[in-house]
């Protein structure tokens, strides 16, 4: 590592991206899950690119299908090895919710000098869980209530409503995908959002406005 770089990383304070990732059995057709796999490595790879004296980007993936999991443990972006999703079993969110709760919180993971972390839930169904309830802990908590929040519902049988219960805001609204192909370009607007508040000059000031109709890129 350059001393530029060992600079970076020590001066820089952590800027988290959780990812709650869908992986029950239904995305396991039409590409779905292929195309999640593709479009998170590409997003992770970018924050690798990202060099700033503010912000280090840190990144944990939390998975949901059959039971929930850390499948990807938060830390720096830079030394994130991804390995590829398999899609099976039902949908339990709100087990996700609860894993996402306690990371925020857990002061080891997100140290008091973190920038708001950026939470982002995908799923195609419904929950198969109870999830009202850890949802509810989730957006209480002092961190995950403060935390920027963005949804992607895949295909027409994502629940809307739990979706827009997460962004627990009345001018959010999530984004669709209804092809597979629309999984990485929600991902692309999750990496647009969360470098340009890396660079920002107040990393915890509101993410720049993105498209939400017609947001081909």
């Amino acid at each position: 590592m350059s001393k530029l770089k060992e600079f970076t990383t020590s001066s820089a304070r952590p800027l988290p991206v959780i990812v709650l990732a869908d992986v029950s059995g239904s995305m396991g057709v039409d590409g779905k899950i292929q195309a999640l796999n593709y479009a998170v490595r590409e997003m992770i790879e970018a924050f690798q690119d990202e060099s700033d004296l503010r912000a280090e980007i840190c990144v944990s993936v939390i998975t949901f299908g059959g039971q929930s999991r850390v499948h990807l443990p938060l830390g720096s972006a830079r030394d994130a090895s991804w390995s590829d999703l398999g899609a099976s079993g039902g949908t339990p969110m709100g087990a996700a919710f609860d894993l996402a709760r306690q990371m925020v919180e857990d002061k080891a993971a997100v140290p008091g000098r973190a920038y708001r972390p950026t939470i982002v839930l995908v799923s195609d169904g419904q929950p198969t869980d109870a999830w009202q309830q850890p949802l509810q802990a989730l957006l209480g908590s002092e961190r995950g209530g403060k935390a920027f929040r963005m949804a992607l519902a895949i295909g027409a049988d994502a629940d809307h409503a739990v979706l827009q219960a997460f962004l627990a805001d009345p001018e959010a609204r999530a984004y669709r995908a209804d092809e597979a192909r629309q999984i990485r370009q929600f991902f692309q607007l999750v990496t647009m959002s969360v470098s340009a508040r890396s660079r920002s000059a107040n990393p915890n000031s509101a993410p720049v406005s993105l498209p939400n109709d017609g947001w081909d890129l």
